[in-house]
């Protein structure tokens, strides 16, 4: 079968779908992985690929299971230990089970010579096979690729092309293109754009120019038009691992370090070489080992062409940890390696060139003053831990109490993180608090690697701790189905968090991680924050009093596209898919909502006739009877409606615009009111042989039979019924309106159910209510209907296909080239693309962040992240550190300070301000709960509240212990404005407890 034939199972694989897209997994669908060791680095590259859906994957290992495995590999159980299973054998049919896809087949491992020779043979072939070498030897991991001498890459980036509308373009050598709104076009020297719809330079339409081009002898632009880049392949060139091993090419993650690659590089080389001499690696906390392994490094160094100094205390902690594992730096680098694996067989983004190291010094720099008992071997699953981080930070570990929200794909790797690193044992009083309300869906499995088929349906956070269990027994994992919001306060209070040692997020939406992070801002914990989109990911480490916290910075909000252009001038295709979304939430989940809502508040139709006839507005009145009136009681009905729905959309819609704005219309400075960005409507007759009509209309009524409840049977939705219903249905013929259209871009969307309704239609509310009454029409099941939601991975509901057909007559209607369904899925669901790759490699970045954060680490030790894997880059940066605010007097605080004021049950508004003042040493001249002010002493009558006790002004429920209070302070100077503070925490009694 052509690759391009291959059936893609969107329902498994559509996150992934919008990463890659469908040649990329074509290709993979075809292609073989051989992958050498199945230890920790290995097994997670393993998982990577294998959910990505490689054809197949022949996995080599010589080794059996050891206890030591537990620690680093979660696919090896006790049992495999104990029967002394080969590792190979263990894994493989666990690995296939992630992805019913993918083949397995059994393979080995390699030392640097031996990588060096099959470097070789896969280079010297003809085509290239594609060769990745990947090692972890305690805290220093290394990645290296050459994919041949010339390896194509169809899309560099994997970004999307977008449309940029122009504003002029001169006639000069070269051409300057003005974009509309003096818009980024982000584009660089030597890519090429395709113009359209340019009106006067019209002989740059459908060719592609490059960036750089003359328009000195093409006729004079006029208005209109808009480029789009050009996806042009890109050529990469690869040397051999032996040509590159004393002159590499690196790349640079951590710019406050750029010497780092290449001190790793020559670091690691003196371990293989210390490997070969010595047929085993350096003894953990051996001191004669390390100092060879010092001189070997520097006999390396001497040999490189770039070089950087020699870093002794890296190398010296390269020596210590080098029979260790850290299982989260395999995580980190697994997920970039399995990345360019789907590279190397994909050609889909820019490939590694050729080296990536990166160590994890900073998570053992404190730990060297530390006794080598500490990192001793005691024969259980952490033996390879504990060579890295020591016996003690174990035990913190162990004991460690922690709060994941969220168990998506980021949730599944984080726990298989805290299951290898040991965190929460229940035996050590430890325990992770999972919560996620989710229930699993066939989509998830491509990403998040605890679920398989059957747990479709279950809860993910139940199901997530079982599969945890068995990579770990003795992990504590409680698991919850709540939210985590202001409505579940009452679980996750002030006395839940008291008990937490720190909280980790993995969560798909800004406002909710904003919550979270207000709340352990609240209670003063830590915060472990990430996310990815597609190939990008980002890693936030908060920590009390040394860094800002998530709330400290907003991102500028999303643009919202402006009413009059989503209702009458769309532009681009996601004007268009908006418009059909904005029509399913309007037709089947707004209007059906609204009509339960007003008659279960108005539950007599009787009652509501005679309410209208006495004068009386009751709102929504007009819009429910409206529908009620035209509620269909059968099939053929559902029919009609979808019928006059697209004639209203398709042609009235644009008749009446090009009435009320002809083409020749212009403007008051006598420019052409239908220019670029706006699109003159072309209306089109309706025509049941063109699929995409038919479509519409089929979907659109199964919708309204699915609000109204009405069945209809398969054969309903043939062409041949739908046909014989269509033939009846009566076109009410055109008539122009002269209402005005909307064209201001700042116009807000009018609430339909408030506007004013005029006479007439109030007499026609009036009178078809009393047709209704007459007929019978309203009987109690003729007044409830069913709101639909949308949901966008049922390909049997209509949903998207209703989404995806109305917005594709829209930009048929408006000359914009459509989306596929796809596509369409993607924007209008807010589908955020998603690659296990990214997902494994944040989490292993915010379990390395987690050691720091037990072992208290001091600031520098601390490292965000942003990647982006298809580019490659990798950026470690600090956090930002926690700001001092000046109050007055030398008296500072930050977002982390909270102070605290102690009352009693007659403790009144002047104890209170009089008790900060001499507390803290200024003096209080505002005092808000909330959005209430307790006290302004400009505000009349409130100068008699200071005389008043704190529990009559706050009134706290019976339960609550204090509340947080907002105080301004005096300023320095007379006339200067207040100066803000900490928020006041007020308890009402003295010990704190609930009065």
């Amino acid at each position: 079968m052509a690759a391009d034939s291959m059936e893609i199972d969107d329902s498994l694989y559509s996150r992934q779908r919008y990463v890659l897209g469908d040649s990329a997994m074509h290709q993979m669908a075809q292609s073989s992985v051989f992958l050498s060791g199945m230890g920790g680095l290995g097994i997670e590259m393993a998982k990577n690929i294998v959910l990505a859906g490689v054809k197949a994957v022949t996995l080599h290992d010589t080794k059996q299971c050891e206890t030591w495995d537990l620690g680093s590999n979660f696919f090896i159980r006790q049992e495999d230990v104990l029967s002394q299973r080969r590792r190979v054998e263990a894994v493989c049919p666990r690995v296939a089970e992630l992805n019913p896809y993918v083949h397995c087949v059994i393979l080995t491992e390699a030392r640097l010579s031996l990588q060096k020779r099959v470097n070789e043979f896969c280079h010297s072939q003809r085509p290239p096979i594609r060769f990745i070498g990947c090692d972890a030897f305690g805290i220093c991991v290394r990645v290296f690729c050459d994919f041949g001498e010339e390896f194509e890459v169809s899309d560099p980036t994997g970004e999307e092309p977008k449309e940029i509308f122009i504003q002029s373009i001169t006639q000069d050598n070269p051409g300057v293109v003005t974009c509309m709104d003096n818009q980024p076009h982000g584009l660089q020297t030597g890519q090429g754009v395709v113009f359209r719809e340019v009106n006067g330079m019209v002989e740059v339409n459908g060719t592609t120019q490059p960036v750089s081009g003359d328009t000195s002898q093409l006729q004079p632009y006029t208005h209109g038009g808009f480029f789009v880049m050009v996806k042009t392949p890109k050529t990469y060139r690869f040397e051999t691992m032996e040509r590159q091993l004393h002159d590499p090419q690196v790349l640079t993650p951590d710019f406050s370090k750029p010497e780092a690659p290449l001190q790793i590089h020559a670091a690691m080389l003196a371990l293989d070489n210390f490997q070969e001499q010595h047929n085993r690696l350096p003894n953990t906390g051996c001191l004669q080992d390390a100092e060879v392994l010092l001189k070997l490094t520097e006999e390396v160094n001497a040999t490189l062409r770039n070089k950087a100094p020699v870093n002794t205390e890296l190398v010296r902690c390269l020596s210590r940890t080098a029979r260790g594992t850290l299982p989260p730096l395999a995580a980190a680098v697994g997920g970039l390696a399995s990345q360019e694996v789907l590279k190397a067989i994909t050609g889909k983004f820019a490939p590694l060139q050729q080296w990536f190291y990166l160590d994890a010094i900073e998570v053992v720099r404190p730990l060297q003053s530390v006794s080598a008992e500490e990192f001793s071997p005691r024969g259980d699953r952490y033996d390879g831990l504990r060579a890295c981080i020591g016996e003690s930070m174990c035990v913190e570990l162990h004991k460690l109490r922690v709060f994941m929200v969220g168990c998506g794909a980021i949730g599944c790797e984080m726990l298989k993180n805290f299951a290898l690193l040991g965190v929460g044992l229940g035996k050590s009083s430890g325990e992770v608090c999972i919560t996620d309300p989710d229930l699993i869906e066939k989509s998830n499995l491509n990403r998040q690697f605890l679920f398989r088929p059957h747990h479709i349906q279950k809860p993910k956070s139940t199901t997530a701790a079982e599969a945890t269990h068995d990579i770990n027994p003795d992990l504590q994992v409680d698991a919850h189905l709540n939210k985590v919001c202001p409505a579940t306060e009452n679980i996750y209070n002030d006395s839940f968090y008291s008990r937490l040692n720190l909280v980790v997020t993995a969560l798909d939406n800004v406002e909710a991680r904003r919550y979270v992070d207000s709340r352990c801002l609240s209670n003063q914990r830590p915060l472990l924050d990430s996310g990815t989109m597609g190939t990008k990911g980002h890693t936030e480490i908060i920590v009390p009093n040394l860094t800002e916290s998530y709330n400290s910075h907003r991102d500028p909000p999303e643009e919202e596209i402006p009413f009059c252009t989503l209702k009458s001038f769309p532009s681009v295709i996601e004007h268009t898919i908006q418009w059909a979304r904005d029509k399913f939430e309007n037709l089947f989940v707004h209007k059906p909502s609204m009509y339960n809502s007003f008659w279960q508040t108005h539950s007599s139709a009787e009652v509501v006739l005679q309410r209208m006839q006495a004068g009386e507005s009751l709102e929504g009145a007009f819009q429910v009877i409206k529908l009620l009136s035209k509620r269909p009681s059968q099939w053929e009905h559902c029919i009609t409606i979808a019928r006059l729905k697209f004639e209203k959309y398709f042609k009235r819609k644009a008749l009446q615009l090009l009435h009320s704005f002809p083409l020749d219309t212009r403007l008051k400075d006598g420019s052409l009111f239908w220019q670029s960005p706006k699109r003159p409507p072309a209306p089109f007759d309706f025509d049941l042989n063109d699929s995409l009509h038919f479509t519409f209309i089929v979907s659109t009524a199964r919708l309204f039979a699915g609000i109204y409840n009405i069945s209809y049977s398969e054969k309903d939705l043939s062409e041949e019924a739908v046909t014989r219903v269509l033939a009846d249905v009566k076109i009410p013929e055109y008539r122009p309106s002269e209402k005005c259209i909307e064209t201001n871009e700042a116009a807000k969307k009018p609430d339909s159910t408030k506007m004013p309704l005029s006479s007439e239609e109030e007499r026609e509310a009036i009178t078809q209510l009393e047709q209704a009454i007459a007929t019978d029409s309203v009987t109690a099941e003729r007044l409830q209907v069913i709101p639909l939601q949308f949901e966008k991975d049922d390909d049997s509901n209509g949903h998207v296909d209703f989404v995806t057909s109305a917005s594709a007559l829209r930009a048929r209607m408006y000359a914009i080239e459509p989306a596929d369904r796809l596509k369409t899925k993607r924007i209008a669901g807010k589908i955020i693309p998603a690659i296990a790759t990214a997902t494994a490699a944040v989490a292993g970045l915010v379990a390395l962040e987690l050691i720091k954060v037990v072992g208290g680490y001091e600031f520098e030790s601390f490292k965000n992240c942003f990647f982006n894997l298809a580019i490659p880059v990798v950026v470690l940066t600090e956090p930002a550190p926690v700001k001092q605010s000046l109050i007055r007097d030398n008296i500072y605080f930050s977002i982390w300070d909270c102070w605290t004021i102690f009352g009693h049950e007659d403790f009144t508004l002047s104890d209170f301000m009089i008790a900060v003042r001499e507390k803290y040493g200024v003096e209080p001249t505002m005092v808000v709960h909330g959005v209430k002010m307790l006290y302004v002493p400009v505000m009349p009558g409130h100068s008699k509240r200071l005389k008043l006790t704190m529990q009559k002004l706050i009134k706290p429920s019976v339960d609550r212990r204090y509340v947080d209070l907002t105080v301004s302070f005096a300023p320095e100077a007379d006339g200067d404005d207040d100066l803000p503070g900490p928020p006041v925490r007020y308890f009402f009694s003295r010990n704190g407890e609930t009065p």
